[in-house]
């Protein structure tokens, strides 16, 4: 059962869907103030100094935990659609995963859909990637990647995009709930619409149509990581709530992952909703989650 702390969400992602119902005609700007408000439900890490950079053209944000190895980075992709979100409405998440692993984090402002459409936040992740590598001495063994929704897609297709321009590896990638974007076909869409307060088929439509473009391809391997090549990837864990609708994109991103000869691992969370590690610091399950992340990629990173 889920803890009451966790409902904060819920009750968040309710507010949201009632007041997009009640205004229909909202234009992408009043969409990105409604979720500017994301990480109001996350308490602040504390120890944590944020410090605004640009990463080769792209901006960004580090978020450095006190006694963090500054030698180790997290490059973070954040979340909601490739149209809302930003590095300001995620930075407290991922502070804390910083703070939890030990090392500094890179959260990326990619410029977002519908003026930058995909794959435009792709190449935005590869350049701070780019970045990291050539400008800032890191090693990819230095560098894991994480990100959640869409950002937890970018946290896949950043890598096919980056391989495929011959660039190295990172250690390892860490998706929490990744999206398929347009694509809908999961059966969770079904199965869970009566548990799942945010994300529905309408949500992805919508959404997934506004981040392809007009011509856009929603199975384009840039743009779904169920039709991305994993070939050569290293470790993916994948975390996502089992209340979500987008439950089966993370197990089917999963298979296809495992099927190419990655090593995946992939928690299911009970009766949690999408991207709830948002109520880290606030609820138990978002800090157990943080927690396991930490320890799986610590070693990775060669943190001890």
């Amino acid at each position: 059962m889920a803890s009451k702390e966790s409902l904060a969400l819920e009750n968040l992602y309710r507010g949201w869907v009632a007041e997009m119902a009640a205004n229909p005609s909202a234009d992408v700007d009043e969409l990105r103030r409604l979720f500017d408000h994301w990480g109001d439900v996350t308490a602040e890490p504390g120890g944590v100094d944020y410090i605004e950079v640009d990463a080769g053209g792209v901006p960004a944000m580090w978020a450095v935990p006190k006694q963090a190895d500054k030698t180790k980075v997290l490059l973070c992709s954040h979340g909601g659609g490739y149209v809302v979100g930003s590095m300001y409405s995620h930075r407290k998440m991922f502070g804390h995963i910083a703070k939890a692993v030990g090392c500094r984090a890179l959260i990326v402002d990619y410029r977002r859909a519908p003026e930058n459409p995909l794959p435009g936040p792709v190449n935005d992740m590869v350049t701070a990637y780019r970045w990291l590598l050539e400008r800032q001495g890191c090693t990819p063994g230095d560098i894991a990647f994480t990100g959640d929704s869409a950002g937890g897609a970018l946290a896949i297709t950043t890598m096919a995009a980056a391989r495929d321009q011959g660039l190295p590896m990172p250690v390892a990638s860490m998706p929490m709930s990744p999206w398929a974007g347009a694509d809908t076909s999961g059966k969770s869409y079904d199965t869970n619409a009566h548990r799942d307060a945010l994300v529905s088929r309408d949500t992805s439509a919508g959404l997934g149509g506004l981040s392809l473009g007009e011509n856009g391809d929603p199975k384009a391997p840039l743009a779904n990581p169920l039709y991305t090549d994993y070939r050569g990837m290293p470790p993916i864990y994948i975390q996502v709530g089992e209340a979500e609708t987008l439950l089966d994109d993370s197990r089917r991103a999963a298979e296809r992952a495992k099927q190419a000869g990655v090593e995946v691992k992939i928690d299911e969370f009970p009766d949690m909703q999408h991207v709830f590690q948002f109520l880290a610091g606030a609820a138990p399950e978002a800090d157990d989650a943080i927690a396991r992340m930490a320890q799986w990629v610590r070693p990775k990173l060669g943190l001890a």
